[in-house]
């Protein structure tokens, strides 16, 4: 990710809807409502689980 990017970017590049995730960064989960205000930086630890919906 180029420097400044946001959790928010993150989500977007993997072409993910942010209610359909969950982030966690550097062992701490990163609320929805802040993605587009968490900055990521060089060596942070990112855990993305993305929802799967089934019946």
């Amino acid at each position: 990710m180029p420097e400044g990017s946001t959790v928010a970017d993150l989500v977007a590049g993997l072409g993910r809807h942010p209610r359909a995730v969950a982030v966690e960064r550097n062992g701490e989960l990163v609320p929805r409502a802040r993605f587009g205000e968490t900055p990521l930086g060089a060596g942070d630890r990112l855990e993305v689980v993305h929802f799967v919906q089934g019946g």
